[in-house]
């Protein structure tokens, strides 16, 4: 498994979709995942610090985990099939552990809430996480893990990447807070 951090969450100028932004840490690779806006939101005013006046959906779900005496231990995005990410809360309670599926968006909005590592099958990076190369920020995509060189990805391959086919072309490498970004996370 290989731990991951949510480098920031942004949002499609050409529909609108939101897109959560986890970098493998310590690496160049970035996972991207499509989100609602809900849980985008979620997630960017827990890591902007804004209080809101009344609990949403993920601070409920926190106070309820709370009060039944347990503790998140991690996130873990599991699988990918059809496009679709799947994940797992694991929770410590009373010294056992539980798993509890979930969709990763509502996964990281806890995560966030709870300050717990968030974690993704080395499986998934391989098939969804993109590599940046760090002076010009387009994708690249590693020859193979012997020799570790990047090339750029071809348009067949780009072509095959389905729904991030469009965000990864507008991926600023900065990170920053440009035009549709929410803050990022400290590194």
């Amino acid at each position: 498994m290989l731990e991951l951090v949510i480098d920031g969450i942004r949002v499609s100028l050409m529909n609108q979709q939101r897109v959560v932004i986890l970098r493998v840490k310590d690496t160049d690779k970035y996972l991207p995942i499509w989100i609602g806006p809900s849980e985008a939101d979620a997630i960017a005013l827990k890591l902007q610090n804004v209080t809101v006046p009344r609990p949403l959906t993920h601070d409920l779900l926190f106070d309820v985990i709370s009060s039944l005496d347990a503790t998140v231990d991690r996130i873990v995005v599991h699988d990918l099939s059809d496009d679709t990410f799947f994940a797992k809360i694991v929770l410590q309670v009373n010294g056992s552990t539980m798993e509890v599926d979930s969709r990763p968006s509502d996964a990281l909005a806890l995560a966030v809430r709870t300050e717990s590592p968030i974690y993704a099958e080395d499986s998934v990076v391989e098939k969804a996480a993109i590599l940046l190369d760090q002076e010009t920020g387009k994708a690249v995509q590693e020859e193979d893990e012997e020799d570790a060189e990047a090339r750029p990805v071809s348009e067949e391959e780009r072509a095959g990447l389905s729904a991030f086919e469009d965000f990864i072309g507008s991926l600023d490498l900065d990170l920053g807070q440009g035009q549709g970004d929410a803050p990022t996370q400290n590194r």
